[in-house]
């Protein structure tokens, strides 16, 4: 009986974030109107290639850095989701949970509750980032 209720609770958790997640951001983000449009005009790896970070529902990209969402969750009062993520950049994997906040139709807020010291060169998941409108990922 007890193997019965451990499936039921898996089962809940899996379905109930897929669900949940289906209404999560859509599109490319990137972390400036500047940066859409040069990778309009130029391309999206580009940007990558140059150290922006790409925001899409699968994550954060960028050269030599990725978090994979891996647990989405969004809240019931205000246009925001909590999400687990697993990032990496060479020779370091980390765990981060950020708060994702749709502040319009085209500016989401990312916050992190992973330190970074400006100084150590680490990556930081935080910050304002935009939809790029005809920017497709690569």
């Amino acid at each position: 009986m007890k193997t019965w209720r451990i499936l039921a609770v898996f089962l809940l958790a899996a379905f109930g974030t897929s669900a949940q997640a289906e209404d999560f951001i859509k599109g490319v983000y990137l972390q400036s109107e500047e940066l859409c449009a040069q990778a309009k005009k130029d391309s999206l790896q580009s940007v990558i290639d140059a150290g922006g970070l790409l925001l899409s529902q699968d994550g954060i990209e960028s050269v030599e850095y990725n978090c994979e969402f891996l647990n989405v969750t969004k809240a019931m009062r205000s246009p925001a989701w909590a999400v687990t993520a697993l990032c990496q950049e060479p020779g370091h994997l980390f765990p981060d949970t950020l708060s994702v906040l749709q502040l319009n139709s085209t500016q989401i807020e990312l916050v992190s509750v992973r330190q970074v010291d400006p100084e150590s060169g680490q990556t930081d998941n935080g910050g304002t980032y935009v939809l790029c409108d005809g920017v497709a990922m690569p």
